[in-house]
């Protein structure tokens, strides 16, 4: 069960469903009809290797996230031709363990591309230059922004993250997506406390912890209402600790029924 044991999750089992999981969601996914969506993130370096991961992707995903700065020569066009799912364009800065060590403006020039070739939508972080991410906030035509910010040193207090999240809600961003280091098990609660508090204010909302300790978020997560969780296609493929493959997370959801 990803390395999961099995006390653990069912007393996260029960008390998700007693605290949070409830009402039309928890009804719908009863009766057989998928929790959410599961974005698989592409971590190749070259187009070569991306080209049949993407392939691999169709078949395990709702959403693929193109990583553009895991590749050492990022090339959109020919990727995009064989996606069959929403692309999500990420450039990751290294500051938020991205592997893109380029000029910030070249960075979110990379990301420009992505709205001007039609992407579903690109991913870019809260603590971006502001003149460069406004800038692409006004360009992004059909493209829905994913307005992104990673803790990787711990979760903040709930209170701290609604602050957070009213503040990026600022920014007329699609979706937001916060992701923490949770460092207790506790703190799943409160970074999936986070979701039905933006359910409440009409925003679509990402949200789940990070490391080992984590994983039961990425899980309930979906449940909840989150706009998509990620996996990966195996476990030498994932792009950040605690990752769940697809395969794994789609066997916990049936379990679940």
């Amino acid at each position: 069960m990803g390395g999961i044991s099995l006390t653990a999750f069912l007393f996260w089992e029960d008390l998700l469903y007693g605290r949070f999981w409830e009402g039309e969601l928890r009804r719908q996914f009863l009766k057989g009809k998928s929790p959410g969506r599961i974005c698989l993130p592409i971590v190749e370096t070259s187009v070569g290797k991306a080209l049949p991961a993407i392939k691999e992707a169709n078949r395990l995903a709702d959403l693929i996230e193109l990583r553009l700065d895991y590749l050492r020569e990022p090339e959109l066009q020919p990727l995009l031709k064989v996606g069959e799912k929403p692309f999500i364009v990420t450039n990751r800065r290294k500051e938020e363990e991205g592997k893109y060590r380029g000029e910030e403006k070249k960075r979110l020039e990379i990301l420009q591309q992505a709205v001007d070739l039609g992407v579903a939508y690109v991913d870019v972080e809260m603590r971006s230059k502001r003149s460069s991410l406004w800038e692409l906030i006004k360009n992004k035509r059909g493209t829905r922004l994913v307005l992104s910010w990673h803790d990787f040193r711990g979760t903040p207090s709930p209170q701290t993250m609604r602050v957070l999240l009213r503040g990026m809600m600022r920014y007329g961003a699609e979706v937001i997506k916060i992701v923490t280091l949770a460092r207790t098990f506790e703190d799943n609660l409160r970074i999936l406390s986070l979701i039905p508090y933006a359910r409440e204010k009409k925003q679509e909302i990402v949200a789940f912890g990070m490391g080992e300790k984590g994983k039961m978020s990425r899980i309930f997560a979906p449940l909840m209402g989150a706009a998509w969780t990620y996996a990966s296609s195996d476990r030498k493929r994932t792009s950040a600790p605690g990752q769940l493959t697809a395969g794994e997370l789609r066997e916990i959801w049936e379990r679940l029924r």
